[in-house]
């Protein structure tokens, strides 16, 4: 992996959130506030955050919700490092595992993670398409964005071993891939929602959040779409809202 030389320190959630992370690789953006907000929880709930990197959207989770037992999963050693300091600096409790979320249950229950002992799984995957994406000579950006056939599906997979009946997983994915999300929880997951995110409200939406419910058996839901900007192209004043922290999704209080 690449050493994390270089370091800034980024103020999330409107401040309520300090985080260090790279200079350069894969940065926190949108996408883990957003599924951070996504992500229903309750006090006393074991969540666990895959590919966390620095701990963006699993730390937003706890510093919303008080009282979690929050478990943060990254393959790479130099951002897991960033994440257990990112927890400590902002005072808040956090369990940090350097594994590949691809790794046997042995590994993961040698690890503390064993089957069926999680309520809330979240995930920001890395999606973009190998053969549509340029390969990017900083291997560790290269492994936080590109998927391989198999990232989605072996996730999905973990997820769904490691979380109680009942638990819920939330992701965030591209939305052209919608069909290779609705393929990869169509063993054990149901009571599906799907939440399309568009940059601009005029065009097709750029990524979709999805929560599924292992074993759950209601009928699948689209819901109401979020949009990053308006119509004029200004930002959305609910979106930035739930970016500053002062506002949770829906999700977030089922």
């Amino acid at each position: 992996m690449t050493e994390v030389t270089r370091t800034t320190d980024d103020a999330f959630l409107g401040g309520q959130l300090r985080l260090r992370q790279p200079t350069s690789g894969h940065r926190a953006g949108h996408d883990a506030i957003l599924l951070a907000a996504a992500t229903s929880a309750q006090s006393g709930d074991r969540v666990v955050d895959f590919g966390s990197g620095v701990g963006t959207a699993g730390l937003a989770v706890a510093r919303r919700v008080a009282g979690i037992a929050l478990v943060l999963v990254e393959i790479d050693p130099q951002l897991a490092a960033l994440a257990r300091d990112n927890a400590a600096a902002n005072d808040l409790q956090a369990d940090v595992i350097v594994m590949d979320i691809a790794s046997t249950a042995e590994t993961f229950a040698g690890v503390g993670l064993p089957p069926d002992s999680a309520d809330a799984v979240l995930m920001n995957p890395p999606f973009n398409d190998p053969v549509r994406h340029r390969a990017s000579p900083d291997k560790v950006r290269e492994i936080a964005h590109v998927a391989t056939a198999s990232t989605l599906e072996s996730w999905i997979h973990a997820a769904r071993r490691l979380l109680k009946t009942g638990g819920v997983l939330t992701l965030i994915w591209r939305a052209d891939g919608i069909s290779e999300v609705l393929a990869a929880l169509d063993r054990g997951f149901g009571s599906l929602a799907i939440l399309p995110v568009h940059g601009d409200p005029a065009q097709p939406a750029i990524r979709i959040m999805v929560r599924a419910v292992k074993g759950g058996r209601a009928p699948a839901a689209i819901c109401a779409s979020l949009a990053l900007r308006d119509a004029a192209g200004a930002p959305d004043p609910y979106i930035q809202q739930v970016l500053s922290g002062q506002a949770a999704l829906p999700w977030a209080s089922l």
